[in-house]
């Protein structure tokens, strides 16, 4: 007669990854509706349009 197989014992959970930050785009802006942001040597520019919304575009 075969030996049962135990319950596998349950798998703990993976943790959480850490919240991103939070930032206001008025901070980034300062009033005006363009920023270019620098990432990995490459220029982005982040735009408010003018239905409000964040475009960005490379």
């Amino acid at each position: 007669m075969p030996t049962p197989t135990p319950p596998s014992a349950p798998h703990p959970a993976p943790p959480k990854a850490p919240e991103p930050p939070v930032i206001d785009v008025r901070s980034l802006f300062g009033g005006g509706r363009e920023v270019v942001l620098l990432h990995n040597g490459e220029r982005y520019h982040l735009r408010i349009t003018a239905n409000d919304k964040l475009i960005l575009t490379k």
